[in-house]
């Protein structure tokens, strides 16, 4: 059975605004002033997405933005309340390091991850964004990152082995 996309109405998901900027359009007759949003959604339990939006007022390039990102929901394998394991997502320049963290260490991250994390559900980890700082490329490398993440019973499964040899070799 192929694995479902989760829907934006089956979540009770929270949202995050991680940036808002001004961006200009200079014509003939002046200047044309428009907002971008880079929005997170999720519903604390692993389901996550993030979408940009832009529009001429804030509001509506939020609205935008939370409407993309409703529609590229994906659920992200948690163990208890951190990752799996250790790994490194990229997007063009920007690249973040994320690892697990024993229980009681919470979030130590940038900003932009931290929301992320928040959102997912994600009460413990490591995190460290390397190269750039910008925040569409931050967003999308962590992203990438939550999406190489995998259970002890999905690399099992992919190797075609019993759960107990993933462990034991």
């Amino acid at each position: 059975m192929p694995k479902q996309k989760p829907k934006a109405n089956d979540f009770d998901l929270e949202e995050k605004v991680i940036a808002i900027k001004r961006v200009t359009k200079v014509v003939k007759g002046g200047r044309n002033f428009r907002f971008t949003a880079i929005v997170v959604v999720g519903d604390g339990n692993g389901t996550i997405g993030y979408g940009t939006g832009k529009a001429k007022e804030v509001q509506k390039a939020v609205g935008k933005g939370v409407e993309s990102a409703r529609k590229n929901l994906f659920k992200v394998p948690l163990r208890k309340d951190t990752l799996w394991h250790e790994v490194t997502g990229k997007y063009k320049a920007g690249e973040v390091l994320l690892r697990p963290a024993a229980p009681g260490t919470g979030v130590v991250a940038g900003a932009a991850t931290r929301i992320i994390a928040k959102v997912a559900g994600i009460k413990n980890l490591l995190a460290k964004s390397k190269r750039s700082s910008n925040p569409h490329n931050l967003v999308k490398a962590t992203f990438d990152a939550l999406r190489q993440q995998n259970t002890a019973g999905m690399v099992a499964k992919r190797r075609g082995i019993p759960l107990n040899q993933v462990f034991n070799g």
